[in-house]
């Protein structure tokens, strides 16, 4: 996976106007004045966060007559997931060989009989 795609996604994903409008993309298609309609800002301002998405490659857009649709592409946020998933895993197996160190010295603490501070 090229590093580049990941700091499009991640830079896109940074801005939480963004993630409103890839979260409303998810119910399906919309027009800019649609995706718009909930923020306090400008439409050039919108159509700048449009085009940071698109650049991403977050969102496609197509012309139909009058009709400018905006749909969210999934392709990046999997490259992004699966970038992220595995580091999720590593710390997953780190955490599960912590808590089987803690468990072994917890397990060789009872059978010593307990604290070694209680016996000094």
């Amino acid at each position: 996976m090229a590093t580049n795609v990941l700091d499009r996604t991640f830079g896109a994903l940074a801005d939480p106007t963004r993630r409103a409008i890839l979260a409303r993309l998810a119910g399906g298609e919309a027009s800019v004045t649609e995706l718009a309609a909930p923020f306090p800002i400008s439409l050039p301002a919108v159509s700048k966060h449009l085009k940071v998405l698109e650049r991403a490659g977050l969102i496609s857009r197509e012309r139909r007559a009058q009709w400018r649709p905006c749909r969210l592409e999934a392709a990046p946020l999997k490259e992004a997931s699966d970038w992220l998933e595995e580091y999720r895993r590593q710390w997953e197996e780190r955490l599960d060989r912590l808590d089987g160190y803690l468990r072994d010295l917890q397990g060789k603490e009872e059978a010593d009989g307990g604290d070694d501070a209680a016996h000094r």
